[in-house]
């Protein structure tokens, strides 16, 4: 049986609080984001939408 190894980090986006699986994240200059918003720097000021995350860059 194999066995699955998920390592969980947080998003790098500083004031996001979203802890992602690797797998998913999206990856930006060698940092690991929750989503393209965080990743991009929030660049129209809007936040990840994830619920209970106020991050809006």
């Amino acid at each position: 049986m194999a066995s699955v190894d998920v390592e969980m980090v947080k998003c790098a986006c500083p004031d996001c609080v979203c802890v992602i699986p690797v797998a998913k994240a999206v990856e930006r200059d060698g940092k690991a984001f929750c989503c393209d918003e965080c990743a991009s720097g929030h660049p129209d000021h809007a936040g990840c939408e994830h619920a209970g995350c106020t991050c809006h860059g």
